[in-house]
């Protein structure tokens, strides 16, 4: 199995595939999910090896992160025919639907520094599965919470669960993630004082707010900005900025 986008890329200086960020994202200090979330998807190698997360935002669209649909050879966009994806299960291996890609398209400003760090994916056919709409940026200090189904120990290596975690936190104030940090195209996400974050192995999978009785999306897992990934704010691609170019690309 191919490891490189596996993970949610940590701005720990040069990486052989993604330039000065090496990739990197696993739920640490979640617990598993308290529900089937319709929305949660898992990519994943044609033998089933969880390569990162996704959201389905309608029977035919998924979001995820620009890195992960990477080659990391190229930096080109990867050949959807070698992946699938299983959706609307909290198990990885089975449940669901597990339905084949036919497209994907990167944002056109993505960049090895993991600007635009955003994905789509067309489905080669439909799903039934739930899709979830897009909610609006939230504010400093609001709950979200956390997806994925990456390593829960902060090292490569580690086997990744088989049951999807969440972690509930809340949005951290930009200062907490760099100078670099671009607070309309970025979420900053709380750690929980050096506890918990997302880390290796859940790119591309979602942070949502709950709004009247249903969940919105509002993120999706970028990178991180140390090893291991529990010591600061983790960063977030904005979806809401992104919604008109989301927009334009699956009418």
């Amino acid at each position: 199995m191919r490891k490189r986008c596996l993970t949610f890329a940590l701005l720990v200086g040069a990486a052989a595939t993604l330039g000065s960020t090496a990739p990197a994202a696993a739920i640490v200090g979640g617990t598993d999910a308290t529900e089937t979330y319709g929305f949660m998807a898992s990519m994943q190698s044609k033998n089933g090896n969880h390569h990162c997360g996704a959201s389905l935002i309608s029977p035919r669209w998924l979001v995820t992160a620009g890195h992960c649909v990477t080659d990391p050879d190229t930096l080109g966009v990867e050949n959807p025919a070698q992946w699938q994806f299983r959706i609307g299960s909290t198990d990885r291996t089975q449940g669901g639907e597990l339905v084949e890609a036919d497209r994907f398209v990167r944002h056109e400003g993505w960049d090895t520094n993991l600007h635009n760090d955003i994905a789509l994916v067309h489905l080669a056919k439909p799903v039934h599965a739930t899709p979830i709409a897009i909610g609006a940026g939230p504010p400093t200090g609001a709950k979200i919470r956390e997806m994925g189904w990456g390593s829960t120990c902060m090292t490569h290596g580690c086997d990744d669960p088989v049951t999807l975690q969440q972690l509930d936190t809340t949005t951290a104030d930009p200062s907490a993630c760099g100078a670099g940090f671009d607070s309309e195209r970025q979420l900053c996400t709380d750690n929980k004082g050096g506890t918990a974050n997302a880390c290796y192995g859940d790119s591309g999978g979602p942070a949502v707010v709950e709004a009247g009785g249903r969940w919105l999306l509002v993120g999706a897992t970028s990178h991180g900005q140390s090893h291991p990934c529990v010591e600061k704010a983790g960063i977030y691609t904005s979806v809401p900025f992104y919604a008109d170019w989301i927009a334009a690309h699956t009418e």
